[in-house]
């Protein structure tokens, strides 16, 4: 879809559009959402980012899916001059941008590939420090990546939502002297856990029912303030022992320079074992065994390292667990 389609249907007489959510833990699925709830999301958004007609705002994610989508309203409720550039990992090297209009940007929105593979060139990263607000979105932070940027004086967040509640409803900074780990809810928030510490969302101005989710978060009551730990479904119970597959990837992700992913498969003795699906080749397990030795516990450890040409990933470029357990269980 592109942006004129997508406008197209914001003002065609119909109260609702459609949205396709990513597929990151299951099949992907459409849904109808109420345009006054999208425009509600967007206030929200630009309120609290403090955004004024007249602010660019750079869209360079698909419009196929809600953060896009987001984007464009947030820019036809707010009246920002929206710059579209196609989707890429590098969406600041567009030939669409010239020179002034990149050292002008108000507001983006990335996932966090595009802000990765943006850092390693040089001119790109000097241009992400030129944003005023970047919101960072789709998926976890890679704990390195979340260090290079706290020494960034932009206001750059990282958020938290999915599709169902019409792109983030909590957001983080993680640059400058106010980065936190603490995600903080929007006004009409309000948030509580069930007996299995998952997230659930009442946000009646977004979503008309109450949202559980399958996030397992550290949740400050009086606050509101909470950390996501993982998702309920990636949990691995292994010899009555309970891990998180998340909690795995950020503790060795500083230290594994390969792409790599944590999964399960079931076992006879211990009911289920954590695996590891790594890109690369044989002659990278031998050193890929010593670091889990050396910074994870025994139990967490995977018992099975497994090679693949490229580790499963959805079109928005989050982890594919689903595929990456199924690949584990055929090896």
């Amino acid at each position: 879809m592109t942006v004129e389609e997508f406008i197209g249907q914001w003002r065609d007489a119909s109260p609702t559009v459609e949205v396709h959510t990513s597929g990151s833990t299951g099949a992907p699925k459409v849904l109808r959402v109420e345009k006054s709830r999208m425009l509600a999301s967007a206030r929200a958004t630009c309120d609290f980012l403090g955004l004024k007609p007249g602010d660019i705002a750079l869209l360079c994610m698909s419009v196929d899916y809600i953060a896009g989508k987001m984007m464009v309203v947030r820019s036809l409720e707010r009246q920002l001059r929206l710059i579209a550039v196609p989707p890429s990992s590098h969406p600041l090297a567009s030939p669409e941008l010239d020179d002034e209009t990149l050292r002008r940007i108000d507001f983006a929105a990335m996932v966090p590939l595009q802000v990765l593979e943006s850092l390693q060139v040089p001119r790109e990263r000097e241009l992400l420090g030129k944003i005023r607000h970047i919101i960072i979105g789709g998926g976890p932070l890679d704990p390195a990546l979340e260090q290079e940027l706290s020494c960034f004086d932009n206001a750059i967040w990282h958020s938290y939502g999915m599709t169902e509640t019409l792109s983030h409803i909590a957001l983080r900074r993680v640059s400058g002297s106010d980065a936190t780990p603490w995600l903080t809810p929007l006004p009409g928030i309000s948030l509580t856990t069930n007996e299995e510490n998952c997230l659930v969302i009442d946000a009646p101005h977004l979503c008309p029912q109450v949202l559980t989710t399958h996030d397992v978060v550290e949740l400050k009551q009086d606050t509101q303030r909470f950390k996501v730990l993982g998702r309920i479904d990636n949990v691995i119970n292994t010899g009555g022992v309970k891990i998180q597959m998340e909690q795995v990837e950020q503790t060795l992700s500083p230290y594994i320079h390969r792409p790599f992913i944590i999964t399960k498969c079931p076992d006879t003795k211990f009911g289920e074992i954590v695996v590891m699906l790594l890109q690369g080749t044989s002659t990278d397990v031998v050193e890929v065994e010593a670091v889990c030795r050396q910074h994870l516990p025994k139990y967490a450890c995977p018992k099975r390292i497994i090679t693949v040409d490229a580790i499963p990933l959805t079109p928005t470029d989050k982890p594919a667990r689903q595929q990456a357990a199924h690949l584990a269980q055929q090896d």
